[in-house]
């Protein structure tokens, strides 16, 4: 985890030294790796459930529970849909050219993740993977809904820019279903190198913790240098503008002789009664 969060602070120092223009292409491709992984995922974890059906699931399922498959079905499906829309609704000319379209793709988004909320405490609650992943998933899903209702809230009051930071980080809790598959499989394949005594049950946890808890850190890092220093950037600038401003206005003017104003003068006494 700690080693995840080195890299993502490197990165973000690094395009911090690049100029505006390689910067930007950067962002784009950091940003179409994302986009791609999580469509990818997204349509694979849809389809397992809405064609293959429960031949197909890889989950382990409680016998005792007979709806557990349906439970996870239902979370799946959902959740895909909120995956998907996700990194299309921070795309800046998207929200300008077609406001509409953002704000409709929003509210499926959230209708899709408090589906897919509701249905995971459930499939939680009757894991068999053990008692370390129902109290990750717990979390992860409280923390989503929560997320959720501040970025709903912030959006409602007109706070745009807050409204932005909150869906940063609800995100980076949808993009968990991304993450947990990449450290699983980055995980079994090290141990079979060079951890033979670590069991899948020891892999499995891991991820499940550090699926959100590494993309939480890596969102407030882009959240802390792409947002809330420009911000703090341009507010300084403002004061310092506003402080010359008002200096300029109170500033001594030279005495000297009075001037009439236009018109003035004995012609307009008359007009004086």
């Amino acid at each position: 985890m700690l080693v995840t969060t080195a890299y993502y602070s490197c990165v973000g120092e690094i395009l911090t030294s690049m100029t505006k223009s390689t910067r930007r292409r950067w962002w784009w491709a950091l940003w179409g790796l994302l986009a791609a992984s999580a469509v990818g995922i997204a349509v694979y974890s849809a389809q397992t459930y809405l064609i293959g059906g429960e031949e197909r699931n890889q989950i382990p399922l409680n016998d005792l529970f007979a709806s557990h498959y349906v439970t996870i079905a239902v979370h799946a499906v959902p959740s895909s849909l909120a995956l998907l829309i996700g990194p299309f609704q921070f795309l800046t000319w998207i929200r300008v050219r077609y406001p509409k379209a953002h704000r409709v793709a929003g509210q499926v988004y959230m209708v899709s993740i408090v589906l897919g909320s509701i249905a995971a405490l459930f499939a939680a609650t009757f894991s068999v993977s053990g008692f370390s992943v129902q109290v990750a998933f717990y979390i992860l899903t409280v923390a989503w809904l929560y997320t959720l209702y501040q970025a709903y809230a912030t959006i409602r009051r007109g706070e745009v820019q807050l409204h932005r930071i909150w869906m940063i980080r609800n995100y980076a809790l949808t993009f968990a279903a991304v993450s947990l598959r990449i450290y699983l499989m980055t995980g079994l394949a090290l141990q079979e190198r060079f951890f033979p005594s670590l069991t899948f049950d020891d892999i499995y946890h891991a991820s499940a913790w550090a699926s959100f808890l590494v993309n939480v850190l890596v969102a407030e890092y882009f959240i802390v240098q792409r947002t809330l220093k420009p911000l703090a950037r341009r507010q300084k600038v403002k004061g310092r503008t506003s402080r010359a401003a008002a200096g300029a206005a109170v500033r001594p003017t030279v005495e000297g002789p009075e001037v009439e104003p236009v018109g003035a003068g004995p012609a307009d006494s008359s007009r004086v009664p």
